[in-house]
């Protein structure tokens, strides 16, 4: 059973997503837009919406489509024409998972009918129009606007409550609770996720992302959403946030990147996690991503990458928010859940049994995790140890406040 949680009442909740016949809803209409021509929208939608076996309609409004693996949008990187899918990779060692798992999928709203995808393909969400014309170019759709991720990323609106360390590793490990955290306007966004990160912040920079986030703009709702990113050059020009562009290699049919998580967690009352790992294939070099207790999402091929095609130098855990700075004061983008993590448990945001991959293919607890919060009035984070949870920390804030105006 996939290792996500709720700390009151344990339940299993299940991963959803509906399919229906493609339609022509992901077309460009006939109207012009300022800022795209028809042409342009057309070819872009073609480019991200593949042929597909089967569609399933989600109650949200997504539309999934059950893409033939070996057609999907990674193999049209330059890097990766003609490769096949990988056998399964070696698993880390302590990960209590070994060979093919059976899991029961959950908290994806597309699978509440019990519909899924058939066996052969992946289950991928269909690019619409609206999507794209969210965007301020088809070239930044689904892109993070070009910052560096380093702690005094601020002036650029982004800000962090994270948990880092520095040194050789090969992968990551947390669980993480989903809340659903106010965005205050359609540009911002607020996100939890794992960092894995190696080179430098002078526009070299190579990360792997993964975990979930409310970003209007994006998905064009307020749902808590299962998503990846990934980039080379510091967010310049390459990679992208979940399928949006070639490169991660999905291998899944019962997951679909960038749908929406429910249930999530409930401010005093039930709280919900999910757990996520990333880590480097021994046998292939390949950087797999892994749901829960042992569903394998798909891989990010070590040939995109510079410095992550050996190892990382450093790892963070924790949440992010965009401040788009639409008025003279600090935005009231809640991170997290929107409390400070003095609440603590059922209250604040928190990542639990935080772990790192060794050289030898191992998981290990990370003790020397250090926490920072870029602008502590706002948003602020605490760390601790305990039997359950190991390494842990409570973290998120709601913005703009009486100390942070």
């Amino acid at each position: 059973m996939a290792s996500s949680y709720f700390f009151s009442t344990p339940i299993i909740a299940f991963f959803v997503l509906f399919l229906l016949p493609i339609s022509s809803s992901s077309a460009p209409s006939p109207k012009n837009h300022s800022r795209f021509s028809n042409k342009e929208l057309f070819t872009h939608l073609q480019k991200l919406n593949k042929p597909s076996t089967k569609t399933i309609q989600s109650p949200d409004g997504d539309v999934i489509d059950c893409v033939p693996s070996h057609l999907q949008l990674a193999f049209d990187h330059p890097k990766l024409k003609g490769e096949k899918l990988l056998d399964l990779p070696e698993r880390p060692k302590g990960n209590g998972v070994s060979g093919e798992v059976e899991v029961e999928v959950e908290v994806q709203r597309w699978r509440s009918s019990g519909e899924e995808c058939p066996e052969g393909t992946i289950a991928v969400r269909r690019t619409m129009e609206k999507d794209i014309l969210r965007a301020s170019s088809i070239r930044s759709f689904g892109r993070k606007p070009a910052v560096t991720v380093r702690r005094d990323s601020t002036g650029s609106g982004h800000e962090h409550a994270i948990g880092y360390a520095n040194g050789e590793y090969y992968g990551a490990k947390a669980s993480l609770g989903v809340w659903t955290p106010t965005v205050s306007t359609p540009t911002e966004f607020s996100l939890s996720q794992i960092w894995v990160i190696s080179g430098s912040f002078n526009g070299d920079l190579n990360t792997i992302e993964a975990g979930w986030q409310v970003n209007p703009q994006l998905y064009g709702d307020s749902s808590p959403r299962f998503f990846t990113y990934w980039t080379t050059d510091s967010y310049q020009g390459t990679g992208c946030y979940n399928l949006l562009c070639s490169g991660f290699v999905q291998t899944t049919n019962k997951i679909a990147i960038g749908a929406a998580i429910s249930p999530s967690s409930i401010y005093g009352r039930d709280q919900f996690d999910i757990t996520l790992l990333v880590w480097k294939d021994p046998k292939h070099g390949h950087w797999w991503l892994e749901f829960g207790s042992g569903l394998l999402v798909g891989y990010w091929p070590s040939r995109l990458f510079s410095h992550l095609a050996d190892s990382a130098n450093m790892v963070q855990f924790g949440g992010e928010i965009f401040n788009g700075h639409s008025s003279p004061f600090h935005t009231s983008t809640q991170m997290g859940s929107g409390h400070f993590s003095g609440e603590g448990f059922r209250h604040a945001a928190y990542f639990r049994n935080l772990q790192v991959v060794d050289s030898g293919n191992s998981l290990i607890p990370l003790y020397n995790i250090r926490v920072l919060a870029d602008h502590q009035t706002c948003y602020d984070i605490r760390g601790g140890v305990n039997r359950a949870w190991g390494n842990y920390f409570y973290y998120g804030g709601p913005g703009r406040n009486v100390r942070c105006p």
